[in-house]
């Protein structure tokens, strides 16, 4: 009594995951490519920096940035990508669903661009300004936001005025050393989007990767400035050069189309299982249905755009849930070969088969670990809906089927036991 009541408590959980699901509450996140967004294009100003490899590193670091303040979870999948147009670099960045450019705009932040410059140097090596009024007497070091480990609110002492705390890595530790060792007793200016905010005199130096920015602003600059460092200090400055809104790249034609092809494929597999096994086909359709009903409602509660890419990832979790339910069947039928009751075969079916299950799933789980850590917005999307998917197939292959079974009228009847898996069993 208790394992059918169970049963019939998932069964309903079921049911009311999938009235969620096609109720118009909290809609479905879809990507760019089924939707629409908004493109933006930026220019990236490189001029301060050296080679060619110098370059390249500082692009991949202003779209690991951009992109990590847009897709904080992995889940917004927006897409990021730098170009080389006519020497000129540029990023790109598309936001799915997003079609107010003032939005999109919001969304990616004016990110500061921090770096450290000196007073110029003649080439005696001394210090040609002796004034720190001109902006223009100082020259750009190669110490910048990218090499920003983190930055903390601390306040002055004595009046309690607000300061940042600067941390940097060790790259960065080196060059701010090297930086103070050639400067002691001159100034080094902090210079946020281009203007200077803090003009301090090096006293000695200073080794460890640690500074203090003081300047004219409150407590509530203060705050927002650590916050906007802490979430990505950008490599270069950037530039809006162009915005649009963009349509779907798919359309809902060629969406139905996939949709279509989703059902079908349900379908035969549906087919296969209640032809093949009958009874248990058929149990491991509602426990197929649970599954279902319980990703998509976690899609929505997370949330997770679905894009092409991450609908891919769902349907191939379907397949792994439906290979769960199969090796537990087929297990079965190999007790029952062997002489053993129905309700002992179940047990040793389920026991039997979770190994392989475990293993299959597992390995799986590592490799969509290995692709949303190392992978791109998309492929970290295709890779989020495989792992979720995996996941609760592992509980409905598991735990729905063994209570949808188990609640069945048990008899050690041989013609029931081959009413309930008909083709394929025989001593």
């Amino acid at each position: 009594m208790k394992i059918r009541l169970l049963a019939l408590v998932i069964l309903l959980f079921g049911a009311v995951a999938g009235y969620f699901d096609w109720s118009g509450w909290l809609p479905f996140r879809l990507g760019l490519d089924l939707q629409g967004g908004t493109h933006l294009v930026y220019k990236a100003d490189t001029s301060q920096l050296g080679g060619q490899t110098d370059i390249n590193e500082a692009m991949a670091g202003v779209r690991d940035v951009i992109e990590r303040r847009v897709n904080l979870f992995g889940v917004a999948e927006p897409v990021v990508q730098t170009e080389n147009v006519g020497g000129e670099r540029r990023l790109i960045v598309e936001l799915a669903g997003v079609f107010d450019i003032k939005e999109a705009i919001k969304a990616i932040g004016e990110t500061p661009y921090l770096e450290f410059r000196e007073l110029a140097r003649g080439p005696d090596g001394k210090i040609l300004a002796t004034s720190t009024a001109a902006a223009s007497d100082f020259v750009a070091t190669k110490l910048t936001g990218r090499y920003l480990k983190r930055a903390a609110l601390s306040f002055e002492q004595t009046i309690g005025s607000p300061e940042i705390s600067l941390e940097f890595n060790d790259e960065g530790a080196k060059l701010f050393e090297e930086i103070t060792e050639r400067n002691v007793e001159s100034p080094v200016a902090i210079f946020l989007d281009g203007a200077p905010i803090s003009i301090p005199t090096v006293r000695e130096k200073i080794s460890g990767g640690k500074a203090q920015i003081t300047g004219q602003f409150t407590q509530t600059e203060a705050k927002q400035l650590v916050r906007r460092f802490n979430a990505g200090a950008l490599p270069v400055p950037i530039t809006l050069l162009s915005q649009q809104s963009v349509g779907a790249s798919l359309g809902m034609e060629e969406l139905l189309k996939s949709l279509r092809a989703a059902i079908y494929g349900a379908l035969a597999v549906a087919l296969f299982m209640m032809f093949w096994y009958r009874l248990p086909g058929i149990i491991s359709i509602s426990a197929l249905g649970v599954y279902a009903a319980l990703t998509l409602l976690l899609f929505k509660l997370i949330p997770v755009t679905l894009s092409s890419a991450g609908i891919a990832g769902f349907i191939l979790s379907v397949g792994m849930a439906v290979d769960a339910n199969i090796l537990i069947f087929e297990r079965m039928k190999e007790e029952l070969r062997g002489g053993r009751f129905l309700d002992m075969a179940m047990s040793e079916g389920f026991r039997r088969a979770w190994t392989s299950i475990r293993d299959s799933n597992v390995s799986s789980l590592i490799t969509s670990v290995i692709l949303y850590w190392f992978g791109t917005s998309i492929v970290r999307g295709f890779a989020l809906t495989l792992g979720l998917g995996i996941l609760v197939s592992m509980f409905t292959a598991i735990t729905a089927s063994r209570y949808f079974l188990r609640a069945l009228p048990h008899t050690g009847s041989g013609r029931f036991t081959r009413l309930i898996f008909g083709a394929g069993l025989s001593k």
